[in-house]
């Protein structure tokens, strides 16, 4: 992976192959090689002609640690993610996020909506109207001293895939402690690129997409069916269907 400055945070990313310019933004507690290389995702989009960018947000893989849940403010992740793309010298991409970062490509989209062609919503559905829940579980159980001491069930997955990824844990509590404001219907009502919501059917923590893909003009859901939130990642219906919703705009 290759790095750059992004107002004083190093940000690490991947670019690979050549043709309309596809961004990708990884999950929570996750990194563009878990989330998109891993699962085949930057392959299937490099074969279908085009150029993959995916970067490791802030806090994540190999780019900057920061300790204080201000320096996660989904404005500065947005940011980090619009400074990739100047420093690449790409007027605009097709942008898919996952998760926590497919409320960063939805904030990406209201902000600069003359650099996001297409946006995949992924793996967050209903639940993007309302505030987070269970952060504060999720952040004390990075911080306890071992998964064994953990014993909220949805707090100990995330504890588990940090420790299996080796992830910086003290560098995800702060950052799952950041304000995650709900994303208003409003604020939906805004976007004017093409937008697939694409969940699986047993997501309970992004909720349903078709409530979700609702409240924003001409968008598509796709659900995924018999996936949870991990592993819809990954799925075929979910990969052929961001194909097909490709094909159809181009």
């Amino acid at each position: 992976m290759q790095v750059f400055d992004s107002d004083g945070v190093e940000i690490a990313y991947l670019d690979e192959g050549a043709g309309d310019a596809a961004l990708l933004i990884h999950g929570f507690a996750s990194t563009a090689r878990i989330n998109w290389v891993d699962t085949g995702w930057v392959r299937l989009l490099a074969a279908d002609g085009r150029r993959v960018v995916a970067l490791d947000n802030r806090g994540h893989g190999r780019s900057g640690k920061l300790y204080t849940s201000d320096a996660y403010a989904l404005r500065l992740m947005v940011d980090d993610a619009r400074r990739l793309l100047d420093h690449l010298g790409i007027a605009s991409a097709d942008v898919m996020g996952y998760s926590m970062g497919a409320r960063i490509a939805t904030l990406l989209a209201l902000a600069c909506p003359h650099r996001v062609r297409s946006c995949v919503i992924a793996g967050a559905g209903a639940n993007m109207l309302k505030p987070m829940a269970g952060t504060d579980a999720i952040a004390a159980a990075l911080e306890a001293q071992s998964l064994e001491a953990v014993t909220d069930p949805t707090a100990r997955t995330f504890r588990a895939f940090a420790d299996q990824t080796n992830a910086d844990c003290r560098a995800l509590a702060a950052c799952i402690r950041a304000i995650r404001e709900p994303i208003s219907p409003e604020q939906l009502a805004r976007i004017a690129c093409p937008v697939l919501v694409a969940v699986g059917t047993h997501d309970a923590i992004a909720g349903p997409a078709d409530a979700l893909a609702a409240c924003i003009p001409g968008a598509e859901a796709l659900e995924i069916t018999g996936r949870d939130h991990m592993k819809a990642v990954g799925d075929k219906v979910y990969k052929q269907g961001v194909l097909a919703f490709h094909a159809r705009r181009a």
